[in-house]
Parts: C-alpha cells; structure tokens; sequence
C-alpha cells in the first residue's frame, strides 16, 4: 500500500521494510450451495431475447473477462473473439454461473467498491441461455467495436487513464532457474529525469506475470549532485542470504560520500489481482527527484519448474499539481499494528477463527481496503464499531480464493469516527478439504519468522489505505475519470 512520509536511510530501514509482506497464488474454491442457488436463478431471470446470440454476450465477457484471457496476460486461455468463446461456450458457463469467474471475491451485498466485476442475475442468464441455444453467432452488424488490447497496467484497467509518462526497466534480467524453490531478492531500478518533479501515480508491472509472486517497494530520493552514477552497483541481490544493510551496500544505495539518501517506504506494491488505485486530484502524490531509484525491499519469485526470466518495470504517471493530502496507512494483524489473538498457529486438521482489531484515535476517511491471507485462508470479515454502537461495514469475503487479492478502492470516502475500534475475524482451514492446503497430510501453519515469508506460512493481515478526516469527505468520489 502507499504512505507519503520520506525518511533518512540508516538502520530504522530494516526494521521498515521488514514488514513488506503480499503474496498471491493459485486456485478458485467451490461451494455447491451456492452452486445450486445460482443454477436456479438463471431460469428466473425475465425478459431475455427469445434467442440469445454473440452480439448480447461479447460486450459482457469483453468488459469483464477479456483484460485477463488475452495474449500475455493470467488467462489460461484468449477470450477475444467469436471463435475463442464459442470453443470454451462450456466451460465459460460452468465458471460464470458458479461465480468462480470473473473473481471479485468482496461481497457486494455487503459493502460496495469501485470497478467490481461481479456478474449480475441477468448477465450470468444471458450467458448460460446463449450456451444452452448452441452459442450462435448471430448478427454482430452493431456489435461495438472490440476494445483496445492494452497491456494489463492502470492505463488498460482504468478507461480513461492515459498512457504512462515514464518507465523505468530494471537494468538486467533476472534468471529465475527451474528447481522449484522461492526466491526473495532485493533489487533496485535507478531512474534518472529531465528535472524534478511531481508524480500522481506509479506502479509495478511484473516482466515474468507467471514468476512473480509479490513485490513491496520504495522510492530513494538523491539530492542534487549527491549521486553521480545512480546506476552503479549490483541489481539484484538474495535476500536469503544478505542482511539489509549489506545488500544496500552491494546495491551502492549510498551517496557517494557515505551518507544514505531519503526513502519513502511502501510506496508502491504488486501481487496478482491488485489494480493500484487511482485517486482524485488533491489526494496523495508524491515528488519524485531528477535523481533516484526504486528499491524492491522483497521482489519474490514464486518456485518454477523449468528455467525462465524476469525484467521488469516501473510505469509513471507525472502531475503538474504537488502532492495533495498526504495518504496513511494502518496495518493490522501479522507484521502489523495489532497482534493476532490467539496467535496464528493452526494445528494439522482444524478450522480455527482468529481475531484481531485496532482503535482509531482520530476521525479518518476511509479511501482502499486491502484483505490479505495464503493457502490455508477461509473467509475474511472487516469492520468498524462506532463509539455509539454502530457497524460500519468495511469488507467481507465468504469465500477466500488466495489467488485473487485486491485492494478495493470505495466509490467516496468513507468516514470513520475518533475512538471506532476496526475489528477483523479470519477463519483457517488446515484440513484435507481444503483443496489449497499445500500439505497432504497437513502440517502445523504459523505465522512467518523474519522478514521473508514463504507461501506456505501463514498470514492475517488487513491494510487501511487513509486520509485524515475532514467535514464533507463523505462527499468526495474517489473515481478519478
């Protein structure tokens, strides 16, 4: 998540970037309750043509499947065409009608959040009854045209955002070999521009999607003359076997007379399935120097079977305007602001409920949610109690699906009041039925030692992306077209 603060680089950094930590992988879940609730909802549905043809269902499934089922993208397979979706017309209606696909796992009938995917009873019935009709083609005279096949960055996620000003590549590939282990490096991507300036939006985009894992990083900020050559030194370094601050210094992070620069910590993150948000004009930003480099404090690299490579980049987005109110973050949970209770160790062939909550000191307004758990992960409910008694609901996920993480953005802000207590319940399912369980038989799943986790340890974690409380926030739209 973001933070706008900048600090002096000294050793308080290992203790800040230890606490990097985001994770996504495989799988959907099943539930043939659900399953059979929606099967029955598809013949209620009224007012569908008598005949249901491709001109009815591509603009659903451009608008809502095609960003991931393109070339280059997670899709396992393209749905760009008439062609690709009439081959894979089964399977697409098996995925929509069980609500395994498109992911949006928040619950809308709990909290509401910008772009959700969800597919509505309609949608999903138009959809199943142009499968079942023997997926006709019909006449696509007026069908819209197909939208652009942008690469999958805010500027292809987020209609209307332009493309980016700058990109800044890591300077080498990284050789990711095929021995089926994890990979955690720290790297840096030095960057120099015409002049200093201000920057709305920044993001990462993995070279490598299907080696990627995760990646938390920061932003170095060179005064002027203090770093002749941003670019020397190391790349990439193994965190696995390198404490911080000597791998800062393989890295050549220093000024070149021995001080260290200005960092601003968390300040751009990826795992599969989070969009970066985008605010409005006048919320967050940053300045970013002529002069710096952006630092992957924990760039991991999921186990891979065979040899394969990574390069990849950064995507700016530059403002005319300065930063506007400065963005904070709360973390609760693992690594966080708030302990787990009990502590998070789930014991082989149980399903246990954990808890953990935070008092918010000062009236907030509420901008990005970002839920966070791994394999063993079974639902995740979020929300706030007012000093009055009331419920404001935040978030809830009924069924965890690991690979889909999202940060969810709210359509306004979202006002919590001084003294509200933000509490998160999380249940764990370290049994055989849980098809995600990474062991067979299970084994005891804890919370990670260190800095550098693997998939396989587990995880409570619940990021709270703000901005300080101002009458009229709940006002203000957070969609920035």
């Amino acid at each position: 998540m973001m933070q706008s603060n900048a600090y002096p680089l000294l050793k308080p950094w290992s203790l800040l970037l230890a606490i990097a930590a985001l994770v996504a992988c495989f799988a959907a879940c099943t539930d043939a309750g659900r399953t059979a609730e929606v099967v029955d909802l598809v013949p209620r549905v009224s007012g569908l043509p008598d005949t249901v043809t491709f001109a009815e269902v591509a603009p659903i499934i451009r608008a809502n499947c095609m960003p991931c089922h393109r070339e280059g993208q997670a899709g396992p397979f393209p749905l760009v065409n008439y062609t690709d979706m009439r081959r894979k017309a089964r399977t697409i209606r098996k995925m929509v009608v069980n609500r395994w696909m498109p992911p949006w796992p928040a619950d809308t009938a709990y909290s509401h959040f910008l772009g959700e995917r969800a597919l509505n009873a309609r949608q999903i019935a138009t959809i199943a009854k142009w499968v079942d009709q023997g997926s006709l083609i019909g006449d696509t005279t007026n069908l819209p045209p197909m939208p652009t096949t942008k690469d999958a960055t805010m500027s292809g996620m987020h209609p209307g955002t332009r493309e980016p000003d700058a990109v800044v590549w890591l300077p080498d590939t990284f050789h990711i070999p095929g021995d089926n282990r994890d990979r955690f490096i720290i790297a840096k991507a030095p960057f120099e521009l015409p002049r200093d300036t201000f920057l709305s939006g920044v993001e990462f985009v993995p070279g490598n999607r299907q080696g990627v894992h995760h990646m938390n990083g920061a932003m170095i900020s060179y005064a002027k003359g203090a770093k002749q050559d941003v670019y020397s030194g190391a790349t990439y370094i193994d965190a696995d076997s390198t404490q911080s601050l000597d791998a800062y210094g393989d890295l050549l992070l220093q000024n070149d007379d021995g001080t260290w620069p200005l960092l601003t910590p968390n300040m751009v993150n990826y795992l599969p399935g989070l969009s970066p948000p985008i605010y409005p004009p006048g919320i967050g930003g940053y300045h970013i120097p002529r002069s710096g480099a952006f630092l992957m404090n924990t760039l991991h690299y999921g186990p891979s079977m065979r040899d394969t490579l990574d390069r990849s980049r950064f995507n700016l987005w530059f403002s005319s305007t300065p930063p506007g109110r400065p963005m904070k973050e709360l973390q609760l949970g693992t690594l966080g602001m708030s302990p787990v209770v009990p502590d998070l160790v789930i014991p082989p062939d149980t399903v246990m409920t954990f808890r953990t909550s935070l008092l918010i000191p000062a009236d907030i307004s509420v901008l990005t949610l970002n839920p966070h758990m791994h394999l063993l992960g079974k639902s995740f409910l979020a929300f706030a109690l007012t000093p009055s008694g009331d419920t404001i609901p935040l978030v809830r996920i009924k069924e965890w699906d690991f690979r889909w993480q999202f940060a969810y953005t709210f359509p306004t802000m979202l006002h919590v009041p001084k003294n509200s207590v933000i509490h998160v319940v999380a249940v764990f399912d370290n049994t055989r039925a849980n098809r995600n369980n990474p062991y067979d038989p299970p084994r005891t799943a804890r919370a990670p030692v260190g800095a550098h986790m693997r998939t396989t340890d587990e995880m409570l974690q619940f990021f709270v992306n703000y901005v300080d409380y101002r009458p009229g926030d709940e006002q203000i739209g957070l969609d920035p077209e």
